[in-house]
């Protein structure tokens, strides 16, 4: 009996490092893997492994994203539509000037991306870009507005189609807490009570 724990503890790592290689290292054109490539390398019981994974990366401020292809499905979503989503690895707690400097970006590159994400948050999650360069233009230099929109989308943390209208994409809805953020915003107008 305890020689058969063992060894299911072994798998269970083994499980464990499997998807660590999967969702640490980049296989495609975007970071993470679908949920069905987690199921078909880790087995049936792909998401209590991944869970497991989660709750080991918590000591040092990681954690396993899951971005849905339609972010307004339900909060709970379905194994099969946990299936199409994409994983990855985020970091946990909020991004400060020190670690900002360590992923290589500015703070004032970070605070507009702040802007712009609010911006089209408040335009119900679109906006020409022509608006957003105008409100980043009061904040950052003329000729600095461009190159980080541009930085933006290729970084996955906005879109943009073939109109010109910009809108969130794949890693600002896994990694950016959209509600905590318009908080934060709203909260710098209040009064202190």
């Amino acid at each position: 009996m305890a020689r058969r724990m063992r060894r299911a503890e072994r798998a269970y790592s083994r499980k464990i490092k499997d998807a660590v290689h999967m969702l640490f290292f980049k296989h495609h054109r975007l970071p993470g893997v679908r949920g069905w490539e987690l199921r078909q390398e880790l087995g049936p019981e792909w998401l209590d492994v991944i869970d497991v994974l989660d709750n080991q990366l918590k000591p040092i401020d990681l954690k396993v994203s899951r971005v849905l292809d339609d972010p307004n499905l339900a909060t709970e979503p379905l194994k099969s539509q946990l299936a199409d989503a994409r994983f990855y690895i985020t970091m946990r707690g909020t991004v400060d000037q020190k670690t900002a400097k360590t992923i290589g970006w500015r703070i004032d590159d970070i605070a507009g991306l702040a802007v712009a994400i609010s911006y089209i948050i408040s335009k119900q999650g679109k906006s020409p870009r022509v608006e957003v360069e105008k409100i980043l233009a009061e904040k950052l230099p003329g000729w600095r507005v461009g190159m980080n929109i541009d930085r933006y989308i290729e970084q996955g943390y906005l879109g943009e189609d073939e109109r010109g209208t910009l809108f969130l994409n794949w890693r600002s809805q896994a990694e950016i807490d959209q509600k905590q953020l318009v908080d934060i915003i709203i909260g710098f107008g209040r009064k202190p009570t």
